[in-house]
This record gives C-alpha cells, structure tokens and sequence, in this order.
C-alpha cells in the first residue's frame, strides 16, 4: 500500500470444474533443487498464472515454467503496488502437496497439486463472492475471503477428492464495496486462531477486526464480532493458542492482541512502530518478524516473545520498490516487489540481519502478488 494510507484512513453456485494442465515443455523432469521451490502469482488480470522457481541450497532462484490458474488476476481501484491489497492470496499445503491460488478477476479459486517445481491445475471453483482475495487453511477447513460488494467468507473442506464447498457457510461482513473494491476499502486478510476455534478478518475500511466463532462442521457464527482496531489493521499472524500479532497500516506498527472465548479482542501490548511507512505485510523467519513496509520500499527486522515486541532494525532491507507478500523457509527471505515485478532473495544471519543475495524477475509478473515457498 502506499505512504498516503496515513491520510486515508451475490454469492455464487457452488461447483467444481476439474480441469488438468499439461507440465509445460520448459519444466524439466527432475529439478535439480532437491524438492525446493518457490511459487509466485502473476495475478494478470488478462490470465493469472503461478510462476514457479527452482529453489536453491544458497538461496537463489532459477525460472522453471508457468501455469495457468483457469481464472483471471485482478487489482483493487486505486492500488498501485498492491493490486490485491491483501496478505494470503496464494496458500501453499505442503501436507496435502497442494497449492490454493484467488483469480480475483473471476470470482473463483484454483487448486493445483505440486509435484517439486512442477504443477497440476485439479480444481478451479466458485469463491462465494466478488474479488476474492485471501485464504485461511486450518487442518482440513478452508475459508476464503471476498473483498468486493459487503465482503463475503466461504468454507470448504479438504477431502482426498480436492476442495469440497461446505454447505451453508458463506458468510457476509456488512461492507459497502463496488464489486472491485477500492484498495483501502478492501478487507485484508482472513486467518484462524492457532487453536482453529476462531477465524479472524481486518478490515480496512472500518479499522476493525473481525472475529467469527467456528462451529460444528466448520460453519461459522451467524454473525462477527467487530472490533474497533484503530490505525487501519492490515496483516497478521497467529501467536500462541489465541493470539496474534497484527500490524497496522496507518501507524506503520507491530502489536499484540489477545482473541476472547466470545470473540472481543484484548490489546496486550502497545503498538510498536517501524518508523516507515505503511507497514502491511508479514512473515516469521528464524525467531524473528519481518514486515513489508509498501511506501518506504523497506523491510522492518522485529521480535516477538509472549506479549513484548521489540523492533530490532527499521530497515533491516532497502531498495525493493513497492515491497508487499513475502515468505521464508530456512535461513533465507523471499520478498515481492510489487513495483518491478520482481522478488528479492535475502540471506538471514545472525540476529536476523538480512543479506541480499538476488534479484529474480517473475515472467508476466507486472500485477504479482501472493508467494511461497516449499
């Protein structure tokens, strides 16, 4: 998101079309990585596609092929190097070997099956509603966030058949969104308490946090429990039992909340700012926290031990132009430039410091947004 946040502060038939790609004749038959990859969306809105990488011992990564999600990317009114203005677009289950992907151009979701560096497209299905733009997976339940009209969840569940749609289970916020919502109107994220009992979603537009309980089924509450959360909360991480770490957007800070039985928040730190601007994205990565900041093209180092957050460097990275999704895996940081298209590779050493070691361009990747890495 951009510095200017500070001043600014239906459904579908559910179905399933299996559809199967072909491996593309540039994905070589045995990757040369050892199994590791990394997965980035294009997000086209004229065809969105995973871009996959072979991921190296070093942390490097090489090119391997491109596949094609069935649906369409798409970018939120306003963005500029956010265009789904979200954390949690491409969702990797490395359990299942499956990757989950948004077309928020075509209202739906696809599920590829992954093999290595390679993918299989099984499943392209409806997403519940307009632009949808975040997904949450807690064991085998599955929620999907739409940010267009009043914003919508749907579940699913995981079956050894693919995604199965829950029926009854969509679920709507009370927003007031065009069908492509505006990027600070858009609801954020959506996520589950480590305990699975509660499922989380910010909203921008009304600087809440919204928080629904989990039933029987994996049907959620009637309604949700709104939150005021001033500051525009933007992302988030489950920490501890029933916990989370949220930033805010606005004030460019970490903070600490505590999610009740009946679904009101605590504050159980004060919020800790970066010093940058628009902080909205995060990761853990080697006992630490690493934060996005979009308008300062940064990335902010942070720990965070029970309720204490502690910032250990306010641009632990410079120079990745419009920095929004990242992911980790090992002693390495792979952070997207929504800007140039493309993602910076960064060595974690000691005390988090952070090493850059490359810079890979994503092919079709101009609107990317959404990465992991296995």
């Amino acid at each position: 998101m951009k510095s200017s946040i500070r001043s600014a502060v239906v459904m579908a038939v559910f179905g399933a079309a299996a559809v199967v790609a072909a491996v593309p004749a540039q994905a070589a038959d045995d990757s040369t990585s050892g199994g590791r990859a990394a997965f980035v969306q294009t997000n086209d809105p004229a065809g969105n596609s995973i871009a996959t990488f072979d991921r190296h011992a070093n942390g490097t990564l090489t090119y391997v092929a491109s596949y094609a999600t069935g649906g369409k990317g798409g970018r939120a009114t306003g963005s500029a190097s956010d265009p789904l203005a979200s954390q949690g677009s491409l969702t990797l289950l490395p359990e299942a070997g499956l990757l989950i992907a948004v077309n928020a151009g075509s209202d739906t979701i696809s599920v590829f099956q992954v093999h290595g560096d390679r993918l299989r497209l099984d499943q392209v299905l409806p997403s519940g509603g307009p632009f949808p733009n975040s997904v949450a997976v807690h064991g085998s339940l599955v929620y999907v966030l739409d940010a267009g009209g009043q914003g919508f969840l749907s579940g699913y569940r995981l079956t050894d058949g693919g995604l199965r749609p829950i029926s009854g289970s969509t679920r709507g916020l009370g927003l007031a969104n065009a069908t492509t919502p505006f990027f600070l109107a858009a609801p954020a994220q959506v996520g589950f308490t480590q305990r699975g009992d509660h499922l989380v979603v910010t909203t921008k537009t009304n600087s809440t946090v919204d928080v629904f309980s989990v039933g029987e089924g994996g049907r959620l509450g009637v309604a949700a429990v709104q939150n005021p959360a001033p500051g525009v909360p933007f992302a988030f991480l489950a920490a501890g039992a029933d916990g989370l770490l949220l930033n805010f957007a606005a004030t460019s800070s970490l903070a600490t909340v505590t999610v009740n039985p009946d679904g009101t928040i605590t504050s159980t730190g004060a919020p800790v700012s970066d010093g940058q601007a628009a902080l909205c994205w995060l990761t853990r990565a080697g006992g630490f926290v690493y934060g996005s900041n979009t308008g300062s093209g940064s990335v902010s180092e942070f720990t965070a031990t029970g309720d204490n957050v502690t910032l250990v460097s306010s641009t632990a990275a410079a120079g990745v132009p419009g920095a929004v999704d990242s992911a980790s895996a090992g002693s390495f940081l792979y952070v997207q430039s929504g800007s140039t298209g493309t993602v910076h590779a960064f060595g974690i050493g000691t005390g988090g410091a952070l090493t850059p070691i490359q810079v890979v361009s994503v092919p079709g990747g101009g609107s990317q947004e959404g990465i992991a890495v296995g």
